[in-house]
């Protein structure tokens, strides 16, 4: 009978082996759900058909925090390949050997527990490879505003998104067309040329003005107003809001004041006088208002002023510019978190208008708690650098914002403009869509030095390095997104950090509490279980 027993047991051991192989089985019962996979990344791997290759360049004499990233990424990657199956397998492997050219290295200086300067360099990216296409996927995200743990945790969460950019970025058959709009005084390629460059790995980027024909933007994904400075037709408008209400998305980027750059920089001021665009009725019914005001902030730019009172030797001297103010990015939105401060100049503000109209409205950029506003008509002279504090009485100013939901259409009770050729009746009311709305036009302008363009978010004279081009890109991203993947931007895990003093201060006492103690435990046990054992076969 227990022989049966027996082989019964093994007959059904083998049959459940049978029925699991290959069934991959997990369970996240992290409290920040760090292991798990988002629904759309498992759809978008399921949808796959041809297996993937994987090289993780992080590799070589790594810190405790790039082991931490690098097992990280080691570990998302079989998560990938669990979710995939056997259509989509994925064979990685961990080497810095052979360095495709032109990925740049990341420099590490560090400072030993024993005083000593350390210089490692690194490469923190992966190369994946499908159906006989590489592209690199950048591991590190670098805010120079956080620590270096800070960074790395950020790294970490980023890693789904950063992997699953690069996926949909091989794995699409067509190519979508973003279009730059003219025909109003908006910037021109040279202007926006880092965008463009940064955008042109994703979309077909295009330039054209409207016309006097709809569905001319039909075909586009998503439309760039970049800083105009004419006003808009009526024909204009009318086809700006049936593309949206097709379900069009656009991105605003408006000023609501009008100044002379060269003014300001041949005289050292410049009247400022409202914008008017012929716009602001439109985006009232959508649900925002720009206001013709200036903001300041003391979290600003510096500029360099000539402080000698002799001008036969100029003394320059960094003095605050208020109008160049360090935005704050909000960490709610998949735009925004985790992306470094956006500089702008001569930004405007938003008021959020329309009550209860359910869309769904999100603050993305915003200035710190030392700010104020300076109403229009007015001047700007760069000979006055205010910063008493007690003037700067107003915190948080919105300077761009996301809608999302089912819009008004402006033209539900008014007549198409003459001269317009229809192709389709008047739409009331929009699809689910998305539009952005920047107050500041200087937010996508690239500077150009010695012929060559500069970042977008370069700072010629502090060298520092912005989040204008995240902040911009990303914000493309959201509006093309229709599956979900850009809330992947959302993840956050809880950062448990060391204290390096402490660990390195108890360290023979942690030594000897991880090693000593157990052995004693066992000891104890051992000792414990032979009197037992003979108390009672002896006894």
């Amino acid at each position: 009978m227990k022989i049966w027993k027996g082989i019964a047991l093994i007959v059904a051991l083998v049959l459940i082996n049978v029925l699991v192989h290959g069934l991959a089985v997990r369970y996240d019962m992290t409290d920040d759900r760090r292991y798990s996979i988002a629904p759309s990344t498992q759809t978008l791997l399921q949808s796959l058909d041809a297996p993937w290759e994987v090289t993780i360049l992080l590799d070589g004499e790594l810190n405790s925090g790039f082991r931490r990233l690098q097992r990280a990424t080691i570990e998302l990657v079989e998560e990938l390949d669990a979710i995939g199956g056997r259509q989509c397998t994925i064979d990685y492997r961990v080497s810095a050997e052979i360095i495709p050219q032109g990925i740049p290295p990341t420099v590490i200086h560090e400072r030993t527990h024993k005083g000593k300067t350390a210089q490692t360099t690194i490469y923190p990216f992966a190369l994946l490879t499908y159906k006989g296409k590489t592209a690199m996927v950048e591991l590190l995200r670098n805010n120079r505003g956080l620590s270096g743990e800070e960074n790395l945790n950020h790294s970490i969460e980023n890693l789904e998104f950063a992997f699953v950019e690069t996926i949909h970025a091989l794995t699409r058959d067509s190519v979508e067309k973003i279009a730059f709009l003219e025909g109003h005084g908006e910037l021109g390629e040279r202007e926006v040329y880092d965008f463009s460059q940064a955008l042109s790995q994703y979309y077909q980027i295009d330039r054209g003005v409207l016309g006097n024909e709809m569905g001319v933007l039909d075909d586009y994904r998503v439309v760039i107003i970049a800083d105009p400075q004419e006003p808009f037709s009526e024909m204009d408008k009318y086809i700006l809001d049936q593309y949206l209400m097709q379900g069009g998305r656009i991105l605003w980027v408006l000023n609501g004041v009008r100044f002379s750059s060269d003014y300001l920089s041949s005289q050292g001021k410049t009247p400022i006088v409202p914008l008017d665009l012929q716009l602001n009725d439109m985006l009232f019914r959508y649900g925002v208002r720009i206001n013709p005001a200036l903001v300041q902030d003391l979290q600003c730019l510096p500029m360099p002023v000539d402080v000698s009172t002799d001008p036969q030797q100029p003394n320059w001297q960094p003095m605050p510019w208020t109008y160049a103010p360090l935005l704050l990015t909000s960490q709610a939105s998949p735009i925004t978190r985790n992306v470094m401060q956006v500089s702008a100049t001569m930004a405007s503000c938003i008021d959020l208008v329309g009550g209860e109209d359910g869309l769904r409205k999100e603050i993305l950029l915003a200035t710190s708690s030392n700010s104020k506003l300076t109403s229009t008509p007015a001047e700007v002279d760069l000979a006055m650098f205010d910063g008493a504090e007690s003037d700067y009485q107003y915190a948080f100013i919105p300077v761009a914002v996301s809608l999302e939901g089912i819009f008004s259409s402006f033209y539900a009770h008014l007549l198409p403009p003459e001269g317009l050729i229809l192709h389709a009746p008047l739409r009331k009311q929009s699809e689910i869509t998305k539009q952005v709305v920047v107050a500041a036009g200087s937010t996508i302008r690239n500077e150009w030095q010695q012929g060559q363009p500069l970042p977008l978010g370069y700072d010629r004279y502090t060298q520092a390095q912005f989040g204008n081009r995240d902040f911009m890109v990303n914000a493309v991203l959201y509006l093309a997104d229709d599956t979900g993947w850009m809330s992947l931007r959302q993840k956050q895990f809880s950062l448990r950090l060391l204290n390096d003093q402490r660990a390195r201060d108890q360290r023979v006492m942690a030594q000897i509490i991880s090693i000593i103690v157990p052995l004693a435990v066992l000891a104890i046990i051992g000792m414990i279980v032979i009197v037992t054992r003979r108390k009672r076969y002896i006894g």
